[in-house]
């Protein structure tokens, strides 16, 4: 089945895309969820509507994304997490962390978009943020060890 994707929908296309499904996909899954609509003749001239009008939002968002890029980059985050006498911390550094840690910076981000390498020790750390398509940004963790109370 022919439909026109209306959202964004990983690993299928972007909006405006105009792509071949299975039925059963997109009777059950797309067209309910409002991501997709049918290919047909009557929607020929909106189909060509919403590319037009993709183009242009495609077009703002990665503007907006590259402006968001610039000002992750120009912060550092910094966190402190309990470790033992030889500086290996007791759990890890997620990215469900350092969304809390964007969040107090006044950024809200997915955890899902944010990438961290695997942390276990105290030291300074690069996360990377997906923000759009080809958008990325590189962000300075740095993470400190607190001494255990004993």
């Amino acid at each position: 089945m022919e439909i026109l994707l209306i959202e964004n929908v990983p690993h299928l296309g972007v909006r405006g895309d105009v792509v071949n499904v299975k039925d059963g996909y997109a009777r059950n899954f797309l067209m309910p969820r409002k991501m997709a609509l049918p290919v047909t003749a009557g929607n020929k001239r909106q189909i060509e509507l919403e590319k037009l009008r993709a183009e242009k939002l495609r077009a703002k968002e990665l503007a907006d994304a590259k402006g968001l890029a610039e000002k992750l980059e120009a912060i550092s985050l910094a966190v402190a997490k309990k470790a033992g006498e030889n500086g290996h911390l007791f759990g890890s550094v997620t990215n469900a962390d350092v969304a809390e840690l964007f969040k107090g910076k006044g950024f809200t981000l997915d955890r899902r978009d944010i990438t961290v390498p695997h942390i276990k020790d105290a030291g300074t750390y690069i996360v990377d943020v997906r923000l759009y398509s080809g958008v990325h940004a590189k962000v300075s963790l740095e993470v400190s060890a607190t001494a255990t109370a004993e």
